[in-house]
This record gives C-alpha cells, structure tokens and sequence, in this order.
C-alpha cells in the first residue's frame, strides 16, 4: 500500500509540476525573444533611416510644415528605454560617436567600436544573459547598444520565475498528498479490512492449531496410524510456519517504531548470517563467498536485518544450480549502504522482476508447494527494506540472478 501511495504521489507531482515548469518556461523564453526582436530591431534602424542622398525616396504627402525623411537630422535622433550609440568611420577610423539616449553611463564606446573593428564581424547580438553590448556593423558606421539593463531585466525575470516555481512545488506537494489520500482512500479502506482480517484470522488459528500439535504428539503411534499422525503433524508444522509468516508480515505492514532502531554493526550481521547458511549450501554443493567492507555502521532494527538477510540468501540457495556459488557483497557508500546477493541458477522470468515481491507470488506453484514456500519470504524481506527507508530489486543476466539492497542512511 506504501508503494501504491508513493507511485500515485509521485504521478500526480510530477504531472503538475510540467504544467508549472512549461508555463514558466514559456514565459521566460517569451520575455527573452522579445528583448532579442528589440535589440535586433534597434540595431538596424539606421539601415532604414541612412537613405543616399543622390537617390531620394518619393514625396510623402504630408503636411508641408513636417520635414520630409530624407531631411531628417539622424544624429539628433532619440531611442526611449535602451542606450544606443552610432559610431560613424572613416576608412575604418573611428569619426563621431554619438549618443541616442538620454542615459549616460560608464559605457566605453571608443573601446569596444575598435574591437568590433578588429572583429570584422557585420552583426552581433548574442547571449543576452550575460553579454554586455550589441551591435551592428555596416561599411561606414557601427550601432552598439548597452545591454546591460536588459542583463538586468532578464536575470531578474527568471530569478523571480525560480522563486515562484518553489513557491508552486511546495503548494503543488500539499495538493498532490491530499489527492494522492483522496484517491487511494477506497484501496487503503479495503487493504487495512484484509490485514485485519489476517492478522485476525492467524491469532485465531493459532490456539488451535496448537491443541493439534499438542494432541498429535500424544497420539500411540502404531503400524497402523503411522502414516496418519505423521502427516496431522507434519501439516500442522506447515500451517504453524504459515501462521507465523502472516503475523510478521501483518506486523512489518504496519511499521514499526524508528526510535527502536540502534546503531549496529551490519557488516558482522551480514557476515554471521552468511556464515550460518554455509552448512546449508554445503549439503547441495553450493559455495558462499563474500566480499563485505568491514564495519559498517547504520542504525536498525538488528533482528530485521539478520531476517532480511536470511530471507535472501534462504532464497538464493533454493534456486541455485548444484556446484555453483553464491556471492554476498556488501559496501558504504556517500549516503547510502548497498547489499548485493549473487547466485548461478534459473532465471527470474521477464516481467516478474516487480511480482515476485508480493504475497503469495510464486513463478512455479508445484516447486514451491512441494518444498514448503508461501511466497511470503520476498514480501516480508521487501517490508522490511522499506522500514529502512530503503529499496530493493532483483534482476537476472546471464543465468545469475542478483538482489540489490539500497539502505539509505
């Protein structure tokens, strides 16, 4: 249910969240095309306006008391909103400059128009972010325009957009838990309904399932009910391992406590643990090698991990081919402790990599009925990872299958 409830989270957030960052985007790329379109504009004004004098346009009809264009003083020409500059050459010597705007600035024309000269480049606006002028170069004149404001203007644009896409997360990461609770009331509802009734259920059994047992071995065993009392006792062993199964699980399902967590050293739990399954893997010629970086502290539920642990190698070995091995890596790093388990056997089939981690998921039922497997094992080791704020995951290349423990710390 836990996973449920994180995938169904995480869609919702990630899905409003485009939604915010395109329309930010949008806007930003918005602001920006239209400074460049401006400064471009601007740059090439004097394209339109330096009209020869030996080829003049048609009359407008106007009012005769407005001077026609081709008269028009260019250098008394003012641009609102942007510090422009024309620089007039003569045989690609700098003449007149000439200031369009009626700000002043520290702004060193004279420099930058003979490195533009130097450059030989026609038409420059660049990043707009971070370049400090334009500029246009014709044959006998250069338009630079300071960009410095429009520097300004832009970062200021998209430091505020960053601010508010943070503002939007936070707000967009409340709304999601609340739709994420809305939507998954109903399967919460029904999931808690089916853990009580299990856990319920286990108690129940349990009393008399232990009457069973107890009665069993009173029972005179003759050639006769031999048979008979062998299986009531060996089912009824089965069902008490059953039982047990669901109540831990019922009782990871529900989380347990961090404050009960110590700080232990897993390197020795993972190594005694392995230790302990080698006589195991020894009766079906199985070798178990690790390789455990030595004291590695992380703070846990030391009973838990030595199951968890158990469970994966338990696993390992009943799926492992005769004569092969199994390795066991365990290593720190930065945040994070990573637990590997390696075994040579079948494959876990395509597709089930996810589902063998459920309850009561078993890939080949006649197998695992006839040694006694519930498909709980995987489930509880999965629980027991998650109250570790951890993950786990298996996958299979070339005939070895490898669980892959990711605790955070």
């Amino acid at each position: 249910m836990k996973e449920l409830n994180r995938k169904v989270f995480k869609t919702i957030f990630i899905i409003l969240s485009i939604f915010i960052i395109t329309g930010i985007v949008i806007y930003n790329v918005s602001s920006y095309k239209k400074e460049y379109d401006n400064v471009k504009r601007n740059l090439s004004f004097m394209e339109d306006k330096n009209i020869p004098n030996d080829n003049p346009p048609e009359p407008i009809d106007m009012d005769s008391s407005l001077p026609e264009l081709k008269n028009r003083n260019l250098d008394n020409m003012m641009i609102m909103d942007y510090e422009i500059y024309t620089v007039k050459l003569n045989n690609r010597k700098i003449e007149k400059i000439t200031n369009h705007s009626n700000n002043e600035s520290d702004f060193d024309v004279q420099n930058i128009a003979q490195k533009i000269i130097d450059n030989k480049e026609e038409l420059k606006v660049g990043n707009l972010y971070h370049n400090k002028y334009s500029y246009n170069y014709q044959s006998d004149m250069i338009v630079i325009l300071n960009t410095k404001n429009i520097n300004d203007r832009l970062r200021l644009t998209l430091i505020f957009s960053i601010i508010i896409l943070f503002g939007f997360e936070f707000i967009i990461y409340y709304i999601s838990k609340k739709i994420t609770k809305r939507i998954t009331k109903p399967a919460q509802e029904s999931f808690d309904k089916q853990k009580e009734f299990i856990a319920d259920a286990s108690h129940e059994l349990k009393t008399p399932l232990s009457i069973i047992m107890a009665s069993s071995d009173e029972l005179k065993i003759d050639k006769k009910n031999e048979k008979y009392v062998d299986n009531i006792k060996y089912e009824s062993e089965r069902m008490s391992n059953l039982i047990k199964s669901l109540l831990d699980l019922s009782k990871l399902e529900n989380g347990v406590s961090i404050n009960s967590y110590k700080e232990e050293n897993i390197s020795k739990i993972i190594e005694r643990i392995s230790l302990t399954f080698e006589a195991v893997a020894f009766e079906q010629n199985i070798k178990i090698e690790t390789n455990i970086e030595k004291d590695i502290m992380f703070k846990c539920s030391k009973e838990e991990i030595e199951r968890l642990v158990s469970i994966i190698l338990d696993n390992a070995i009943k799926h492992s081919y005769k004569n092969s091995s199994i390795t066991v890596k365990a290593h720190k790093e930065k945040n994070s402790i990573n637990i590997e388990i390696t075994n040579s056997g079948d494959p876990i089939n395509s597709g089930d990599e996810e589902k063998i981690f459920e309850r009561f998921y078993r890939a080949d039922r006649s197998r695992n009925r006839d040694t006694n497997r519930y498909g709980l094992g995987l489930a509880i080791a999965k629980n027991i990872v998650i109250n570790h704020k951890g993950t786990i995951k298996a996958y299979s290349k070339d005939s070895k299958t490898t669980f892959k423990i990711n605790l955070k710390k």
